[in-house]
């Protein structure tokens, strides 16, 4: 057995080696990858891997994920786990699956998809929102479920469905998100996530069905899955799964989470005012609460520990703006522009980054990209530097609601890929007008879920285990320099995205 893995950055000293028997597991479904870590309960990470998968956008607006290559991947990073590290399958005791949400997954009676998922940012059921909008007016579904119904809910997506592709809806026993499909695939019994089923939008906030959300569809439902909150063993991984995954038949299965709160838990956000901004594909912001926190510009969910809330928001875009003006400016790399931006003038352009419409705080598909003040000598720099400016001002605008509601944030930490990026931070520092604590080589939601298969077998006593657990990086402090452009062009930014929202809202629905 090797001391120190190889797979990724681990955490294991070469006289640290775990008994046997005692590792975690989390694996975390995203958007472009599935990644996997093994944890040490006494020792820490040992090692984290992943493997990219396909996003399919066949249409605009449209986001969906093959679950068959879900199950090929995580099959994958688990057989490389194991071997780079040197550890087998009995050494691991239990293994805890988070994804997106509130990703749709429709199978049949025996569980197997009957198509793509639907991911949580696709935005093809415009007129079903609408339409299931005027339906519910009579509710108040802030109150009930924490959230109003918008692209983040799953009732316009099934109506979708069902409307286009009867045959398939005809066939569906079950509703699941991304997540426990994989833990099914496992071998777990049959359920949703506490989390899924908030952000769906057909459960309140104690977890029960909401049926006035479904009735209002007019289409037939089939019956509603249990809920079950994160710790919770589900399961016990089974033979055929063992055979095609590479884990121990037995292996216990303990319920995950929704990805975007399991890598706040795992950054460490354990208090009142903790909150974290992730910089991945989409745009994440969570703060912790004591309270719960109804803002019909947020979503709201549970953190993992009883007693806790997670308001959130989550921007449709954020490093998928610059993955597509790399792809304009023919593979250009993130440094190469991101050195360019850093001599731009800060506030040279001004840019709402609605490219896949935008969720919170606005819950408005039909919205578009947007850059203004381009003039003959505005430059590549100019343009990257807009694109990170706007994505910090959405984050603005959230923590703007948090203060309105009465949450004040403590320590603020950035995780994911964009965090890479100095430039990226600066300007969130400055924008925010607060400091921002680099979180360094935190694998992810992939890391909460595999402390939380700690916490359901007991292997894990404590929930605040996560605080401090992962290294700290650089404080980026705020610019006062650049502190008052910034507050201007934000409220430049509010004003634009008002203006051009009937303009956009035309172009989205032309049939052109």
């Amino acid at each position: 057995m090797k001391s120190t893995p190889s797979a990724s950055s681990g955490s294991l000293t070469p006289h640290a080696v775990p008994k046997r028997g005692e590792l975690l597991l989390g694996i975390d479904l995203g958007s472009s990858s599935v990644k996997a870590t093994l944890v040490s309960a006494e020792h820490g990470i040992v090692a984290s891997t992943s493997r990219e998968v396909t996003l399919y956008n066949d249409y605009p607006g449209w986001a969906e994920a093959d679950p068959a290559e879900w199950w090929a991947a995580t099959c994958e990073v688990i057989a490389r786990l194991l071997l780079d590290t040197g550890f087998c399958a009995d050494d691991v005791a239990a293994v805890a699956v988070s994804g997106m949400v509130p990703a749709v997954v429709i199978c049949d009676e025996k569980g197997a998809p009957l198509r793509r998922a639907i991911l949580q940012n696709d935005a093809r059921a415009t007129d079903e929102i609408r339409e299931l909008q005027r339906a519910l007016e009579h509710l108040d579904l802030l109150r009930l479920t924490g959230s109003v119904l918008s692209q983040q809910s799953v009732s316009p997506t099934v109506l979708w469905l069902a409307r286009n592709e009867p045959e398939l809806w005809s066939r569906t026993a079950s509703v699941q998100g991304s997540y426990d499909w994989l833990a099914r695939q496992l071998g777990a019994a049959p359920h949703v996530e506490q989390n899924w089923a908030l952000e769906s939008g057909l459960y309140d906030l104690n977890l029960r069905p909401l049926d006035s959300v479904p009735e209002a569809t007019r289409i037939t439902w089939p019956e509603f899955l249990p809920v079950l909150r994160p710790g919770t063993v589900v399961g016990d991984v089974t033979s055929e799964a063992a055979r095609q995954s590479g884990l121990r038949e037995g292996t216990a299965i303990v319920v995950g989470g929704a990805d975007h709160v399991l890598s706040a838990f795992g950054a460490g956000l354990v208090k009142t005012g903790d909150a974290l901004i992730k910089l991945g594909g989409a745009g994440d912001i969570l703060a912790v609460s004591k309270q719960v926190f109804l803002d019909w510009r947020l979503y709201l969910d549970a953190h993992p520990i009883p007693g806790l809330w997670l308001p959130n928001g989550c921007m449709a875009t954020s490093g998928s703006v610059l993955r597509w003006e790399q792809a304009l400016f023919g593979g250009a790399s993130l440094s190469d522009l991101d050195e360019e931006a850093r001599n731009s003038t800060p506030g040279a352009l001004v840019s709402l980054p609605y490219f896949l419409g935008e969720k919170t705080p606005l819950h408005d598909p039909d919205l578009r990209g947007v850059i203004a003040g381009l003039h003959l000598g505005s430059t590549r720099g100019d343009l990257h530097r807009s694109f990170l400016e706007g994505i910090a001002y959405g984050f603005k605008a959230h923590v703007d609601v948090f203060a309105e509601g009465g949450l004040i944030l403590g320590d603020v930490r950035v995780t994911n890929g964009g965090s890479r990026s100095r430039l990226w931070r600066e300007i969130l520092a400055d924008v925010l007008h607060r400091d921002l604590i680099s979180i360094i080589n935190h694998p992810g939601a992939s890391y909460g879920a595999a402390v939380i298969a700690g916490i359901g077998t007991g292997l894990i006593h404590d929930w605040s285990y996560v605080a401090g657990a992962l290294e700290k990086g650089e404080v980026i402090s705020p610019n006062p320099e650049n502190v008052a452009v910034y507050e201007e062009r934000y409220q430049q930014f509010m004003q634009l995205s008002e203006n051009t929202a009937t303009i956009s809202h035309s172009l989205a629905r032309s049939p052109l």
